[in-house]
């Protein structure tokens, strides 16, 4: 028996086109597996007061210096704006949305750390409060127990064992680390809701919408704590740093970790009676401005 020969492409024919690849469609596992290189290398020796590592605490302070008159300029007043006009039913339906919105990167970041209970309290809040609260404006859920519990994947890399890795000033981003901003790349390619809007090329639009939405909401609601915060410290730099790292221990730990503000001595401005509260900490959302990420400084009882 004869095979005849397989036909050959001509020569001159030229390669199909490759599709160029988007954002988001990077796999998100490559992504975590070099994160997990970068960072497993990364000392972490403490050389500030709070013990936070702070290698390039100089350009840090430029960045949150900028970051700072920003918010001074145009988030701060925006958010006196859209808090005085805007009524509180209306804040609270839009809060409640965005964080329906995050189901699909809270759940899969449950799941990753292995926490398939809390990856059921998500789904759970996810339907009752789409179906039963006017698609996610009210939050039926908390009401019957389904309390909200944010996660990201920089808590993922961290339950896994990866260090925070240096301390990061981010423009417009804020307080972050090196551990926390691969994982805030990594849940922006990955989120679903995203590549869905990248599919019926609004990605662009989706994505200025809910950064804008979240950091007026969580400009909103840290209002009164920021002012406190800024006028009690000697340094405000170094006190959002220790809360950054104190707010992303706390929610590592879900809310399993004691909270309170070392003695900076000219570094801080809290004084002997200050104390953190654990849940108000634990209840602030993150923030694209420097600012917006902090929390709340209460009276001891």
């Amino acid at each position: 028996m004869f095979f005849s020969p397989r036909p050959q492409q001509p020569e001159s024919a030229a390669p199909a086109p490759s599709r160029p690849m988007s954002g988001r469609t990077k796999s998100p596992v490559l992504l975590a597996l070099m994160a997990g290189f970068m960072l497993s290398a990364c000392a972490t020796a403490n050389n500030s007061p709070d013990g936070v590592y702070d290698p390039i605490e100089p350009v840090n302070r430029e960045i949150f210096a900028f970051n700072d008159a920003v918010d001074e300029a145009v988030l701060e007043p925006t958010a006196e704006i859209y808090r005085d006009v805007m009524p509180e039913a209306i804040r609270n339906g839009i809060s409640n949305i965005l964080r329906n919105l995050r189901t699909p990167i809270i759940v899969g970041n449950q799941i990753l750390q292995g926490d398939l209970e809390g990856a059921g309290n998500a789904l759970v809040r996810f339907v009752t409060n789409t179906l039963g609260g006017i698609g996610g404006f009210l939050d039926p859920a908390s009401e019957n127990g389904f309390e909200f519990e944010d996660e990201d994947f920089g808590q993922t890399l961290a339950v896994w064992g990866i260090g925070d890795g240096p301390y990061l000033v981010l423009p417009l981003l804020g307080p972050s680390n090196l551990r926390d901003t691969v994982g805030f790349v990594v849940d922006s390619i990955a989120d679903p809701i995203g590549i869905m809007a990248d599919n019926q090329h609004v990605g662009a639009e989706y994505t200025i919408s809910d950064s804008s939405a979240g950091a007026l909401t969580a400009r909103t609601e840290t209002l009164e704590p920021i002012r406190e915060i800024k006028a009690s410290s000697v340094d405000y730099y170094a006190s959002l740093r220790n809360l950054y790292n104190q707010r992303r221990n706390n929610l590592i730990n879900d809310g399993a970790v004691s909270l309170d503000i070392p003695d900076f001595t000219a570094d801080s401005g809290f004084d002997e009676d200050g104390a953190l509260d654990e849940a108000a900490i634990s209840e602030l959302p993150p923030s694209i401005l420097t600012s917006a990420r902090s929390a709340e400084r209460v009276e001891n009882e």
